[in-house]
């Protein structure tokens, strides 16, 4: 399966979850709301912190959503690359392994 049609599966799925349980995801989504703003970091900066925890936590439906949130803000292949080769550095093997998903999945969004 595709990298788009993962993503396609994740936010049916999303939606669906958001359907039975609306007020604990509203509320999951109002904590998300508190760190979109610019402040200290940029939101931009914080998508990249998220992708390396997505990363680090190898959690490919977070990859998925925190590259394409990347894609949206203009982020590039170098830069995503970088936040990449500090996964691997801190997060070895594993982290290697995750970074190479990442990077296929903003790759595949890209295009």
């Amino acid at each position: 399966m595709s990298w788009k049609a993962k993503l396609t599966d994740m936010k049916a799925q999303l939606k669906s979850l958001n359907g039975a349980i609306p007020d604990t995801t509203a509320a999951f989504g109002a904590l998300g709301k508190t760190v979109k703003k610019d402040a200290a970091l940029t939101f931009k900066e914080k998508e990249y912190v998220a992708l390396g925890i997505a990363v680090a936590t190898r959690c490919e439906p977070c990859i998925l959503f925190h590259t394409e949130a990347l894609i949206r803000l203009g982020a590039t292949r170098e830069e995503v690359s970088e936040v990449l080769a500090t996964c691997i550095q801190m997060g070895g093997g594993p982290g290697l392994m995750y970074a190479g998903k990442a990077l296929d999945v903003f790759d595949e969004l890209v295009a």
